[in-house]
């Protein structure tokens, strides 16, 4: 990894590149993942880089969804991988979520380089690996319908960093509640989640934790109030706004 000054302005911005870059070169991260990754990036200029009201309320709901949960699952892909894996494995071991390998791009190389990702990381069981495990969804007809029997096709809350639209849908059909970091509060992901933390997810997952451990002291009362009164649409909403307004203001500095 290249040496990025800290002074310099988008130090934290390059230094997330070069994560995807090494990941891309380490195996982890497809080519698409890195074009993905330069899409989120124009949100996060319009959202002003840093973690907003709303993604803190989307956040707190989504630390008690994960609480509540009977079976949580977290489907991690490569620029998860590359990205955040000491975290994700953290957040996994926190709320007591499984966590299972799920990529559009699928090989098999990529997959056990994640693996291997997230056994450095600290992870000890890791689904997703083996195809006498496998299960497909129905309704998707991508690589990502198949899934591990003992994990995502069980599961009854999902958290799907950086997910796709069409799985999105899917696992809803099939009954799952589904958390998604998503920069993009328009996309079809971000509008099918149960909850939707727009966020960068180098930012959002920390917080996340730290939130999961906080309310751990609270009872099931009381994270279920909390579900109750997050309202993703409007979180949602409330994110264009933020956007709208950033842009206001900037036209008027311009």
């Amino acid at each position: 990894m290249s040496l990025i000054p800290k002074s310099h302005p988008r130090a934290k911005s390059l230094l997330i590149r070069e994560k995807l870059v090494d990941g891309f070169d380490n195996g982890l991260v497809a080519k698409e993942g890195l074009l993905a990754q330069g899409r989120g990036e124009a949100f996060d200029y319009l959202l002003g880089e840093k973690t907003s009201k709303a993604a803190m309320q989307a956040i707190r709901a989504a630390a008690s969804q994960l609480l509540l949960a009977e079976m949580p699952v977290i489907s991690v892909n490569g620029n998860i991988a590359a990205l955040c894996p000491k975290q994700i494995v953290r957040l996994s071991k926190q709320v007591k979520a499984k966590l299972e390998v799920n990529l559009f791009y699928s090989n098999e190389k990529r997959k056990q380089a994640i693996i291997k990702t997230l056994k450095k990381n600290g992870a000890k069981e890791i689904l997703g690996s083996k195809n006498t495990s496998s299960k497909k969804l129905p309704g998707i007809d991508s690589a990502r319908r198949i899934v591990d029997k003992d994990g995502i096709f069980v599961a009854d809350v999902v958290v799907v960093p950086l997910e796709d639209g069409d799985r999105t849908m899917a696992l809803r059909r099939a009954g799952k509640t589904v958390i998604t970091f998503d920069l993009n509060p328009l996309s079809r992901t971000s509008e099918t989640a149960n909850i939707t933390i727009v966020d960068n997810v180098t930012r959002a997952i920390d917080l996340l934790i730290i939130e999961s451990k906080k309310l751990s002291k609270k009872n099931q009362k009381t994270l279920q109030k909390i579900i109750s009164d997050f309202d993703n649409k409007k979180n949602l909403r409330d994110n264009v706004i933020q956007i709208k307004n950033n842009l206001t203001r900037r036209a008027k500095i311009a």
